[in-house]
């Protein structure tokens, strides 16, 4: 399978990595400068770049018939109209705020939890992401993901606020720490008791791995698809 990478940062790399072990070939790094290439040269893309031009990238593979999954974050002003472009297209698309099988999993037993405790108003909710200093964006897209699963199935919040807590609002901290992959906490804390989920990335082979399976698994098919449709979860 031939493969663009939209972005060439760290994750960029590991994925090539990642690809390349599993017997593809990539056939285009593009870096955020670079605006003239063909992608009709990919039998899929991969964008991990940035949020500036990501929906750019999107729109590139989009209109030339290219299939694409994304895991760049801090673009979603501009999903619905990704969105809306893929279906005049007929074309493939993924988005997904985090790639890694573990999260997915995570993701779901989130929404779990949060109906369980949806009549139990005695427990607060917050929320924790720790990331590498070099992420851009704050709350990062998994966190965003997290708190929106929960406002889904708890009764008790209706949005999410960085680094505030008022009512029915769900706090999230974001946090910048040299060299961190990705760490993200939920908590309901009571006066007598926390309970509390986690999910703690080692590095970014989980994340670059389950890119690639999307990758693989999106050529020759076409609409919108999440992470729970590659994994048959959910």
């Amino acid at each position: 399978m031939n493969i663009a990478l939209l972005g060439y940062g760290r994750m960029g790399q590991t994925i090539e990595q990642i690809a390349i072990k599993r017997g593809h070939q990539i056939v285009l790094k593009i870096d955020k400068d670079d605006t003239d290439y063909d992608i009709t040269k990919a039998d899929v893309a991969i964008d991990f770049s940035i949020p500036d031009v990501a929906f750019n990238n999107i729109s590139k593979c989009l209109n030339n018939g290219v299939p694409v999954i994304s895991g760049t974050t801090g673009w979603l002003d501009n999903y619905d109209k990704a969105v809306a472009l893929c279906k005049e297209k007929n074309g493939a698309f993924i988005y997904a705020s985090n790639f890694s099988l573990g999260v997915n999993i995570f993701f779901e037993l989130n929404k779990v939890l949060a109906k369980m405790m949806s009549n139990l108003n005695q427990y607060n909710i917050s929320m924790e992401e720790i990331h590498h200093t070099k992420k851009l964006d704050a709350p990062s897209g998994t966190a965003i993901s997290l708190a929106n699963d929960i406002i889904g199935e708890h009764g008790g919040y209706d949005k999410w606020e960085l680094d505030k807590a008022n009512e029915k609002t769900i706090p999230i901290v974001a946090k910048r720490i040299e060299d961190v992959p990705g760490t993200h906490t939920v908590t309901y804390e009571s006066e007598v008791d926390t309970i509390e989920i986690k999910h703690t990335a080692h590095n970014r082979q989980g994340f670059a791995l389950g890119a690639v399976i999307a990758a693989e698994w999106i050529v020759g098919k076409k609409g919108i698809f999440t992470m729970n449709d590659v994994l048959n979860i959910g």
